[in-house]
C-alpha cells in the first residue's frame, strides 16, 4: 500500500495491556454474581414447579422449602473461592 506521497503505509503491531488487580478482581466478583444469580434462579424454578396448591383456597401447600435469595454476602464468599483459585493456580 502506499500514500499520496508514495510512501508505504506501516502498520503498527497492536498493544494489549495486561489487566491490574482492580480489573481482575471487579470480573471475578461479576462471575460471581453471575453464577450465584444462576444458581438461584435454577432453585427456585424447581421449587415453583415443586409447589402445590391447595384447590380451595388457592395458596401454596408445600413441604419443599423456597430457596433464599442470595445477598451479598453470599456473592462475596463465591467470589472470594473463584478469587482463591486464581492466586492459587498462578503460584504453581
Amino acid at each position: 500500500m502506499s500514500n499520496f506521497n508514495g510512501l508505504q503505509e506501516v502498520k503498527l503491531p497492536e498493544v494489549k495491556f495486561n489487566k491490574n488487580g482492580y480489573e481482575i478482581r471487579t470480573e471475578i466478583l461479576e462471575m460471581a454474581k453471575d453464577l450465584v444469580q444462576s444458581e438461584y434462579q435454577v432453585k427456585f424454578q424447581g421449587w415453583e414447579m415443586s409447589a402445590k396448591r391447595d384447590e380451595k383456597t388457592g395458596q401454596i401447600v408445600n413441604t419443599v422449602t423456597m430457596p433464599e435469595f442470595p445477598g451479598l454476602d453470599k456473592i462475596l464468599e463465591t467470589a472470594e473461592k473463584m478469587y482463591g483459585f486464581v492466586n492459587q493456580a498462578s503460584k504453581k
